[in-house]
């Protein structure tokens, strides 16, 4: 089994969207791979709605999802820790040497400012962003 942990600071949005585009390939692509893919927040929040948003533009349903704190998963045996902002990669604990860390440097949608319109092209940006790097992430590992 392959487990990926996405980490960021309030498993809100870019967390919650980049678990979402993974486990979405993972059922739409890669069904016979065994994969465990988790998400949590170093300070969890609600999921932001706009991120439920813009990933139902998308395909991919977020309503069922929850906020995860670290002490939430099993950051035990984890392949791969991606971590999708400066928080989250500093305040990550130490874990095994095996485990691979990743980190892509988000900006945090929900601190996007303006109009609704513009908080939420700011949200597809990063959406877009997240989904074009959990694609690559993918190939990379399991191809």
């Amino acid at each position: 089994m392959i487990k990926i942990i996405f980490l960021c600071t309030g498993n809100s949005a870019r967390s919650q969207m980049a678990e979402g585009f993974a486990n979405y390939l993972k059922e739409k692509t890669y069904k016979d791979k065994d994969l465990l893919i988790l998400s949590a927040g170093v300070s969890p929040k609600p999921i932001n709605p706009l991120s439920i948003r813009v990933m139902a533009e998308k395909g991919i349903d977020l309503t069922k999802h929850k906020s995860k704190s670290l002490d939430d998963i099993d950051l035990t045996n984890a392949d791969y820790i991606i971590t999708l902002c400066g928080d989250a990669k500093d305040n990550c604990p130490y874990v095994e040497a095996k485990t691979k860390n990743l980190h892509w440097d988000l900006l945090d949608p929900a601190n996007a400012e303006g109009s609704e319109d513009d908080r939420l092209n700011f949200f597809r940006s990063i959406r877009d962003d997240i989904e074009i790097r959990v694609k690559d992430f993918f190939k990379s590992i399991v191809e």
